[in-house]
C-alpha cells in the first residue's frame, strides 16, 4: 500500500470508496488544506452522522481533523465534485464521471475498465465489507460496460437462493451472461440505487430511478427499476445510448412496396399515421426515421414523449422535443394540447394511450396537422377497432385515420458464423435485428366498413383484398430469402395472424 498522502482531500480520494462516502454523506473539505493547524483538514458531514462513523474515518485515514456539519445535498455534490476532479486528474479509485454516476472508458476501448472476468475472479466475501465497496463499483461499472459492447437495451440482476444471474437483452431476447454468489445481489443493487439517486435503506417497495453514465466520451441514460423478491431485491437497468446514430428511413429494411406508399401518407398535410407492435417492437426508431425523412425547414415539427429516447436536433432537424412529466401534471393528452398551440405542421405523440389521448390526436389530425404516433396492437386492422374500443366515434376514426403500419423486429442470421452460432453472437447464429411490416392503406372501403361498425377480421379480410401484405406473410418471404429462420419468425410473430 502506498503512503497515506499529506493532503486531507488526496487521502480521502484515495482512502475511502466514493459510494461510501455518497451513502453517509461524508466529504473532505477541499478548501480546508491544513489551515486547521493541528487537525490538518476538515471533514464535511450531513447533519445526524453517527459518531462511530466519524471515529471509523479517523481510523481508516489514520489522522485527526475537524468535523463540520453541511446541508446533506451540498455534501452529495461536493463529494461528486471531488471524485471526478481526482478522475480527471488521473488519481483517485473512482470510475464515475457524471454527478449521478458514470463509467469511464478511457478513449472507449474499455482498457481502463478492469474486464467482468477478472473481477469476478478476485471477487471474495471481501466485496461486502467497506473496504472492498470499491471493487462493486468497479463490478457494476465493469457489467455496463460489457452491456453496451454487446448492445443489450436492458440489464437484469435477478437474486435466486443459489446464485445472482445477471442477464442482457441483447436483440431483444435475454441472455444469461454471469453468475454472481448469492451473497453480492445486496450489494450489487445497492451499487446500482445509489447511482440512481434511490433510497438504499429501503428495501421493501419497488423503487424507479435515472442516472447518465458516460464511457469514453458517449453519455448512456439509464432507466432503473427495482422490486423487492422473495430472495432479495431485483433491479433492472434500460440502457438509452443517445451516441447511437438515428436509423435513416432507408435502413428500416421496408419493402419499397409498402415504403412508398407508407411516405406518400407521411407526406400528407394532415391525418394520423400509427404504428403498432408491442413493447420493443420498434416503433419509436421506425417514427424517428419518418420524421427525418418528412422533416425541412419549412416544417414546424414538434413531439410529446415518454422519454426521449434520442435527440432529433443531433440529426440535422429542427425538431422541438416535449416529455411526459405526471408528477407536473404532463401527460400526452395535456402536453399534445399545448403543442396545438405552437402552430405545429406535423406532431409525433409517443403513444395512444387512453381516449382522451385519442380524441385530441383526431381532432387535431381534422384541423390541418398530420399526427404519427403508436398503439400496442398485434396487427394493422386492430388499430382501427382498438380505437373504438377507446371510445372514440367509429366516424371520426375512419375520417382521420390514413395508415396504420405494424411491425415486429426479427433476429438476422449472423452471416460471420453463417448461422452455426459463435462467441459474437452469444451462441444463436442471429444477430442484429430487421423489421416485418405489414401496412393497412385506409381507402374508401376501409372507411365504409368501421363507419358501420365491421370488426377486425372484416377489416383485415378489406385490406387483404386490396393487396395488404400481412406480417406472416412478410416474415415468409424473409425465411425463403435466407435472413431469418423459420423458428426466428414464429417466435415473434405468435399472435399475429
Amino acid at each position: 500500500m502506498s503512503a497515506y498522502p499529506a493532503d486531507l482531500p488526496a487521502a480521502f480520494v484515495e482512502r475511502i470508496p466514493r459510494e461510501f462516502a455518497r451513502r453517509h454523506l461524508v466529504v473532505a473539505d477541499r478548501d480546508g488544506g491544513a489551515a486547521e493547524g493541528a487537525f490538518g483538514g476538515t471533514i464535511i458531514v450531513a447533519a445526524g452522522t453517527s459518531p462511530a462513523l466519524v471515529a471509523n474515518l479517523r481510523a481508516r485515514l489514520r489522522r485527526d481533523f475537524a468535523v463540520r456539519t453541511g446541508d446533506g445535498e451540498q455534501v452529495a455534490r461536493m463529494v461528486d465534485e471531488l471524485y471526478e476532479r481526482a478522475r480527471a486528474a488521473g488519481g483517485g479509485r473512482s470510475t464515475l464521471a457524471a454527478s449521478n454516476g458514470g463509467v469511464d472508458g478511457g478513449a472507449g476501448d474499455g482498457s481502463a475498465l478492469p474486464s467482468v472476468d477478472r473481477l469476478l475472479a478476485q471477487a471474495d466475501r471481501d466485496l461486502l465489507h467497506v473496504e472492498g465497496k470499491g471493487k462493486v463499483v468497479l463490478l457494476v461499472d465493469a457489467i455496463l460496460f460489457e452491456a453496451l459492447g454487446r448492445g443489450a437495451s436492458d440489464i437484469h440482476i435477478q437474486p435466486l437462493p443459489e446464485a445472482t444471474i445477471v442477464r442482457y437483452r441483447v436483440d431483444g431476447v435475454l441472455h444469461d451472461v454471469r453468475t454472481l454468489g448469492p451473497e453480492l445481489a445486496a450489494a450489487v443493487v445497492s451499487r446500482v440505487k445509489v447511482m440512481g439517486r434511490m433510497d438504499i435503506a429501503e428495501r421493501r417497495v419497488p423503487q424507479d430511478g435515472r442516472a447518465t453514465v458516460t464511457i469514453g466520451e458517449r453519455p448512456i441514460d439509464l432507466r432503473i427499476s427495482t422490486v423487492p423478491t422473495s430472495h432479495g431485491e431485483r433491479a433492472v437497468l434500460r440502457l438509452l445510448d443517445h451516441a447511437q446514430q438515428l436509423t435513416e428511413f432507408a435502413s428500416l429494411g421496408m419493402p419499397a412496396l409498402l415504403a412508398g406508399p407508407f411516405l406518400e401518407r407521411a407526406s400528407r398535410a394532415n391525418g394520423i399515421i400509427l404504428v403498432t407492435g408491442p413493447t420493443g417492437s420498434g416503433k419509436t426508431t421506425t417514427l424517428y426515421a419518418t420524421l427525418t425523412a418528412i422533416g425541412s425547414a419549412r416544417v414546424n415539427i414538434m413531439t410529446i414523449e415518454d422519454p426521449v429516447e434520442y435527440d432529433l436536433s443531433s440529426a440535422g432537424l429542427r425538431v422541438s422535443q416535449s416529455q411526459v412529466n405526471s408528477r407536473k401534471g404532463v401527460t400526452f393528452a395535456t402536453g399534445l394540447r399545448h403543442i396545438l398551440r405552437q402552430d405545429p405542421d406535423v406532431v409525433m405523440v409517443g403513444e395512444i394511450r387512453d381516449a382522451e389521448t385519442a380524441r385530441t390526436a383526431i381532432q387535431a389530425s381534422l384541423t390541418g396537422h398530420l399526427v404519427l404516433s403508436t398503439l400496442h396492437t398485434n396487427d394493422a386492422p386492430s388499430a382501427l377497432t382498438r380505437l373504438v374500443d377507446l371510445g372514440v366515434e367509429p366516424y371520426l376514426v375512419s375520417a382521420s385515420l390514413s395508415a396504420v403500419l405494424a411491425q415486429r423486429l426479427v433476429r438476422r442470421r449472423h452471416a460471420a458464423c453463417d448461422g452455426a452460432g459463435c462467441g459474437e453472437c452469444l451462441g444463436t447464429g442471429l444477430r442484429g435485428r430487421l423489421g416485418v411490416f405489414e401496412l393497412l392503406l385506409v381507402t374508401e372501403q376501409v372507411r365504409s366498413l368501421l363507419t358501420a361498425g365491421a370488426d377486425a377480421r372484416a377489416l383485415r379480410d378489406a385490406a387483404r383484398a386490396a393487396g395488404m401484405t400481412t406480417l406472416v406473410e412478410e416474415g415468409g418471404r424473409l425465411v425463403s430469402e435466407g435472413v431469418t429462420t423459420q423458428e426466428e419468425v414464429n417466435r415473434v410473430l405468435v399472435g399475429a395472424l
